[in-house]
């Protein structure tokens, strides 16, 4: 299984106006320093989610992930997500064709919805077309990833007529992942599609995910696609420090802080420590711990889901950079290794079919 981390690089939207450019720019400092340290470390992917609001400084992923990938070697590097709703199939595809390049081929897009809905008046989309925009350019975006030149038409965007889409990839072809939040339809054309597929679980139990992934491999059958062939991935919250209680300690005030400054937004009740330390339970959705709570709680959910990825998010409200910096190296030299020799055991140990 790939063990890796995303982030959507908060910074701190109640900075000045006029300290908010200095703000970003040590964020992105920072952000190229974790992921060369999670390269360093052996961690296998690091994902960077598009948000166009003042807690968040990603705006412009693929950017950063070239950067990032000049200073690093191994790691894949993957939006989470691209909002492809209110982005061009046609730009998507060349950033991330002109990323695979940049890395030596270690570019991914993993395409969503959005779980804000700032890009759409800010690109001059309607909301009335959510669905159709994604389902629209979804079709346009596969089209361009597997043949060079395209001839397609739609509702929502002008037709293209023989037109080839360039730079090409240095992979065959550029992975393109599903990212949901919970939506079975979405689930399901994943699937059919024969798509990868990253649920994000932030909230109660993991476990009650578990029928969206075998909704996702019943809706491949039926696109007559071979689940063996299909990718999966959970992308949950937590954090990893030297002791279970350090971790719980670190964690709580910048993840709450996030949670509810969404939640206010959403209508949502406020969250305090009780709630916190729920989610921290075996059960719970935060992945939170020592090194060994934090692996026994990845494998256990593997048992579940039968994922071949696991994606953090560590990097949630304003974590203090060195704190950041200390759980990405437990988590790929201490969780990682303990997750990989607990599924070899699993495997050994399994009945034979």
């Amino acid at each position: 299984m790939e063990l890796g981390l995303y982030t959507f690089a908060d910074v701190n939207p109640e900075a000045a106006a006029g300290e908010r450019g200095r703000d970003a720019a040590e964020r992105a400092k920072h952000l190229l320093e974790e992921i060369e340290l999670a390269d360093q470390v052996g961690l296998d992917v690091f994902g960077l989610g598009e948000h166009h609001r003042p807690d968040y400084m990603a705006s412009a992923p693929a950017m950063l992930l070239a950067a990032a990938a000049t200073r690093t070697k191994n790691i894949r590097l993957t939006s989470a997500v691209t909002v492809l709703s209110s982005d061009d199939p046609v730009r998507v595809y060349q950033q991330y064709a002109t990323l695979d390049l940049v890395s030596n081929g270690r570019a991914e897009i993993m395409a969503g919805r959005g779980s804000f809905i700032e890009s759409f008046p800010l690109f001059g989309y309607n909301l009335d077309d959510y669905d159709q925009l994604f389902s629209e350019k979804l079709e346009l975006l596969l089209a361009i990833r597997d043949e060079e030149k395209v001839t397609w038409s739609g509702e929502k965007r002008p037709p293209i007529q023989g037109r080839g889409v360039y730079p090409r990839s240095l992979q065959e072809k550029l992975p393109i992942w599903i990212a949901v939040g919970g939506t079975p339809q979405s689930v399901a054309r994943a699937g059919y599609l024969g798509l990868p597929l990253a649920i994000a679980i932030i909230g109660g139990e993991p476990a009650r995910f578990a029928p969206l992934f075998d909704l996702y491999r019943e809706a491949a059958r039926k696109g007559e696609i071979d689940p063996k062939t299909l990718k999966t991935s959970i992308n949950v919250h937590g954090f990893i420090a030297d002791t279970d209680q350090a971790a719980f300690d670190q964690y709580y005030e910048p993840s709450t802080a996030v949670m509810n400054r969404i939640g206010r937004e959403r209508g949502w009740g406020p969250q305090g420590r009780a709630h916190y330390d729920a989610s921290t339970s075996p059960r719970g959705a935060l992945f939170i711990g020592g090194p060994e709570r934090v692996a026994e709680k990845i494998v256990a959910h593997q048992k579940i889901f039968r994922n071949d990825r696991f994606l953090l998010q560590m990097a949630l409200g304003l974590m203090p950079h060195d704190q950041l910096m200390r759980g990405i190296e437990l988590y790929g030299t201490k969780v990682k290794p303990m997750v990989d020799q607990m599924l070899a055991d699993a495997k050994v140990d399994a009945p034979a079919e």
